[in-house]
């Protein structure tokens, strides 16, 4: 056990989704109820065994208590952070921490969004600093932009490279029913797409909309009684280096460099060890800064390492199973969802998409402008 995390002792025993892609008729909360009372249905629990909530609606900044009234439940834990799309996974090791020591004994962590039917555009909160805001930039794709233009110019990403991730994502999705889009997309279909912030297109960038998802947690003793395959916690790490992107100290390295060894190292497990991997893609950058952060490849060798369909079906590294933010689903924030495609993966449930023989598997959650990060490593009875 390092650095103190409860390595194993808790685990995902329901894990579900809720109205992707289009939910006409429904609020942000009502899809997160739909999805968190299928979660608990899973592992044959109600609303009123929940003990712990963990939430963080759009626009809502009580939504812990909101969602409460809600489901007509009054919590011993109500968490509501709010550090963007990394939250869900940040709260993941919370729960695992007060499962653990005994402070509840089922914690729901659940999101919806309404973003598409509401506003049928991607909504921003971000707040710039006046340096920032006399350009007037487009928020958030200008930050990635940015971020994206570095990496090209220090390590010579290509276009098509990260075309290449937003292929093998569509790739991907093509074998999810409930991915949003499905068509075929190619490499010359990315470059030719409306440019959006230079150097990024329109497919190079995040889905907007619905959707909600949510995840059960309980004691790994408790597990097996809910779960025929429990997804085992094996380790969940943060870290967050800025809040703009003006003052991130270097544009091609994320604070995933420091999340993702620190979860590795609670595991007991190295990136070569991964068997599937779900990265927060809200644009085609995040997906090579990640893996390089992460260990997967060296710093710089993103764009070569997903060359040629190393993360699609049928590659080396499975990467981003149910098509990610790029073709599945993003309603406002991705988080959750990566570890719902982990759960699924590692219960054999994942239909056509299914990693053969997966037993460990990464999520990532990404939250403001390249801003807060967080890897969770999750695993089967074999891992313990």
């Amino acid at each position: 056990m390092s650095d103190g995390f409860p390595r194993g002792q808790t685990a995902i025993v329901g894990a579900a989704t809720h109205g992707i892609g289009e939910a006409p008729g429904f609020d942000s909360i009502d899809l997160a109820a739909h999805a968190s009372v299928k979660a608990l249905k899973q592992a044959g629990l109600t609303p009123g065994d929940v003990d712990a909530l963990f939430i963080g609606l759009p626009q809502d900044y009580l939504s812990g208590l909101s969602f409460s009234e809600y489901l007509g439940i009054q919590p011993k834990i109500t968490d509501n952070n709010r550090t963007g799309g990394s939250a869900f996974l940040t709260h993941v090791f919370w729960a695992a921490t007060a499962l653990a020591t005994g402070q509840c004994n089922v914690a729901l962590i659940a999101y919806g969004s309404n973003q598409r039917s509401a506003s049928g555009k991607l909504v921003s909160s971000l707040k710039l600093p006046f340096f920032e805001g006399l350009y007037k930039p487009l928020m958030p794709v200008g930050a990635y932009a940015l971020a994206t233009s570095r990496h090209m110019h220090q390590y010579g990403t290509t276009r098509e490279q990260l075309a290449a991730v937003a292929v093998s994502a569509r790739q991907w999705a093509q074998r999810n029913p409930e991915a949003f889009m499905r068509d075929d997309l190619s490499i010359a279909d990315v470059l030719n797409a409306r440019m959006v912030a230079d150097p990024l297109g329109v497919r190079d960038c995040c889905l907007v909309t619905d959707g909600a998802a949510a995840i059960v947690m309980t004691r790994a003793d408790r597990a097996p009684d809910h779960a025929a395959k429990p997804a085992y916690v094996l380790g969940a790490a943060a870290a967050t280096t800025h809040m703009n992107i003006s003052a991130m100290a270097d544009l091609t390295v994320t604070a995933a460099a420091q999340s993702g060894p620190r979860a590795f190292a609670q595991a007991g497990y190295a990136p070569k060890d991964i068997d599937v991997v779900e990265l927060y893609d809200a644009f085609t950058i995040n997906t090579l800064l990640f893996l390089e952060d992460l260990g997967f490849c060296p710093k710089g060798e993103g764009g070569r390492f997903v060359e040629g369909g190393r993360i699609a079906p049928g590659g080396a590294l499975p990467v981003n199973t149910n098509g990610g933010g790029l073709s599945c689903v993003h309603p406002g924030m991705y988080g959750l969802f990566t570890v719902v495609e982990a759960v699924e993966q590692l219960r054999g449930t994942a239909g056509d998409r299914q990693v053969a023989g997966a037993k460990l598997a990464l999520a990532h959650g990404n939250g403001g402008v390249l801003s807060s990060q967080v890897t969770a490593i999750l695993g089967t009875r074999e891992t313990l």
